[in-house]
């Protein structure tokens, strides 16, 4: 038996919107059987657009239960049935979010017309229902209507049962055919292709153009985890509608892709990538000398014109490269900034500092350690590759470094190796250093294996 509903909502996403209205019709795969509608009262004003659209007004919905006032008959009637809804996602999404805020677990097998449409009815120029309706002269009566779309999505699931020769419908219901949780434009056969590597992937709109970049240690599981419904920011409907094709490209490595994410943002500018595109906080280290002549470290935002030890890309990242060469060259941590206790410091009871958070130890002593540190950073050289995992076993990467700013990556065998920086040049791909990606590399270089690092 299956259950088609329809709803209207006051906006696009589960997450922060309500149920305004909601209609569903029995199936049993012959013809309908009983039925169940209601307007919602969402308890927040409908905003005008809405209204604009649906025509149902504040009004209207004083008077109708709240959700949690019906749940227990909305729940009797779609419990043990197939939900089916014309971009199920969206629907689903939103009764399943209803239903936990009523202390009610709901969890069942979906259909999406949209998808089956695409499937059993291909070449149509739109999937929406409107647009479905038309090209199959099905008549829509109280379009944007909870009843009225619900009827037309009966009809339209009719037509798809007559029509499909090929058990689609069948194999959608499998417990791992994985359709049930892609966007309704997005053909399967472009998740199921996707890799379980690392790499840079692109969500592309109807007209090839890309709408998002990102980036992941594992292609197939990130996507799928942007599709599933705990991904609350992928429950946004103007996204989810408008991911027609992914492409991606392999990257071998994490760190490239951070990297690569970075400067395809910067090119392609997507509509629905933001972080990167207002200005990136930076942290750095700074070293001075107090009055009684020990040097000393504070970990602070870049601030302009300032000449900082270190640039990281957290203020994290500033903590544990501090506390590594606390650790490393016996340091003091409240010289370091990394303590504020009164006293002796923390690490002085387990003989780690000597005490030069009291004067216990000199300056001349202390400072000196100061210097070896000071000293393993000017060591790395003003040009540098850092070699990582390759796309393949036989494959190595390359990032290249000169004086501190990325010049670009690329990939080589695995078997060769470089006498000059010149040379490596020649295997990369040159690429424009973003603050993005200048804090990426300060942060590795902070904290690197040096087998990884390869100093020219």
């Amino acid at each position: 038996m299956y259950a088609i509903v329809d709803i209207e909502t006051t906006g696009g996403y589960a997450e922060n919107h309500r149920i305004t209205e909601i209609a569903i019709v029995h199936h049993d795969g012959i013809q309908t059987g009983e039925t169940f509608k209601t307007l919602i009262n969402p308890g927040r004003p409908i905003p005008s657009y809405i209204t604009g659209l649906t025509g149902i007004t504040n009004e209207m919905v004083l008077s109708a239960p709240r959700f949690e006032e019906v749940a227990s008959d909305i729940f009797e009637f779609l419990n043990g049935k197939i939900f089916v809804a014309h971009n199920a996602h969206f629907d689903y999404s939103f009764l399943k979010k209803e239903f936990e805020q009523a202390g009610i677990v709901w969890q069942t097998k979906k259909l999406c017309t949209v998808r089956l449409s695409r499937k059993i009815i291909p070449g149509l120029r739109s999937y929406s229902l409107g647009s479905i309706a038309e090209s199959l002269g099905i008549p829509i009566t109280n379009r944007h209507r909870a009843s009225g779309d619900a009827e037309a999505t009966v009809r339209v699931f009719n037509l798809l049962l007559n029509r499909d020769r090929e058990g689609h419908i069948l194999k959608a219901l499998k417990r791992n055919s994985g359709e049930t949780i892609l966007p309704p434009n997005l053909p399967k056969e472009d998740f199921d292709s996707l890799p379980a590597k690392p790499g840079v992937y692109y969500f592309l709109n109807a007209r090839g153009s890309v709408i998002y970049v990102g980036k992941a240690a594992n292609i197939k599981k990130r996507i799928a985890g942007h599709f599933s419904g705990d991904a609350r920011e992928w429950s946004r409907q103007n996204i989810r509608n408008e991911i027609h094709r992914i492409r991606y490209e392999l990257t071998g490595n994490e760190m490239i892709a951070l990297i690569f994410e970075s400067q395809e943002i910067r090119r392609l500018w997507p509509k629905y990538n933001q972080a990167q595109k207002h200005r990136v906080e930076e942290w750095s280290i700074y070293t001075y000398e107090d009055r009684n002549g020990y040097v000393r470290f504070s970990v602070n935002t870049v601030m302009k014109g300032s000449q900082p030890l270190v640039r990281l890309s957290s203020k994290g990242d500033a903590w544990n490269f501090l506390w590594e060469k606390v650790h490393a060259f016996e340091l003091c941590p409240k010289l370091c900034g990394l303590q504020a206790a009164k006293g002796l410091c923390f690490q002085h009871q387990t003989g780690e500092c000597h005490g030069a958070c009291q004067g216990i130890e000199s300056t001349k002593k202390y400072n000196k350690r100061i210097t070896k540190m000071l000293d393993t950073l000017k060591q790395k050289g003003d040009k540098l590759a850092i070699v990582g995992k390759g796309r393949t076993q036989a494959e190595q990467s390359l990032i290249l470094i000169k004086e501190g700013s990325y010049i670009g990556h690329g990939f080589t065998d695995r078997k060769i190796s470089f006498n000059s920086f010149e040379e490596a040049q020649r295997v990369i791909r040159t690429g424009v250093e973003t603050p993005t990606v200048h804090n990426l590399i300060s942060s590795y270089l902070a904290n690197m294996n040096e087998d990884e690092v390869v100093i020219f």
